[in-house]
């Protein structure tokens, strides 16, 4: 399963998103193998690779239970796009500038905002039972399916918070950690458990 989170510098949103996607992931699936085959990324439009997380998103990151330690910016490419199974935005903006680079990839790219509203939405009876390397790219599928039912707008854009005070960090933080709740409830379910059969009496 590879999952890629985008922002404009990668050093506020995106590497919030990632490692809350990280952390969420390992408490989760435990000790499944099921967390080995994860990988989650996140990159910049117009990021410098090699910096480090903004302070003040750091702090919040580690608030809500993430780690930034050894987090670098990357920029992002058309590779990092065309590779990943599930890519969620900060904004609409990013959105299209990921669909610049793979414009086939419409069907798995979302603002992660929208994402969050369609999950709501969506049909994803049985998507739990989805092998965990198929599951990202059918959730995508099934997200999709559900875009008619909802009208885009601001809404799914959560903001920059990049030169603003530590609470303003803190307010785009959660609502990322808020974000990623139902996708996280859906992508990492082991499927071990649910198949595991009951003791006999």
């Amino acid at each position: 399963m590879r999952l890629l989170f985008v922002c404009t510098g990668n050093i506020c949103r995106s590497p919030v998103a990632e490692r809350l996607t990280l952390a969420q992931a390992s408490r989760a699936l435990g000790d499944s193998p099921e967390l080995e085959r994860i990988e989650v990324r996140s990159a910049g439009v117009q990021a410098t690779p090699g910096s480090r997380i903004e302070p003040h998103s750091s702090r919040a990151l580690h608030t809500l239970g993430g780690d930034a330690a050894e987090f670098r910016a990357r920029r992002l490419t058309a590779e990092l796009a065309a590779s990943a199974d599930l890519v969620l935005t900060m904004t609409r903006g990013h959105r299209e500038a990921v669909l610049g680079l793979n414009p086939r990839g419409l069907r798995r790219t979302f603002t992660l905002a929208e994402a969050a509203d369609l999950a709501g939405l969506a049909d994803l009876s049985g998507l739990g039972l989805t092998p965990v390397d198929e599951r990202a790219r059918e959730l995508g599928r099934r997200l999709d399916a559900a875009r008619a039912r909802r009208q885009a707008g601001p809404a799914d854009d959560i903001a920059d918070p990049m030169g603003q005070r530590a609470a303003v960090h803190a307010d785009v933080a959660a609502r990322i950690d808020r974000a990623l709740r139902p996708l996280a409830a859906v992508l990492f379910t082991s499927v071990r458990s649910r198949l595991a059969a009951p003791v006999p009496a």
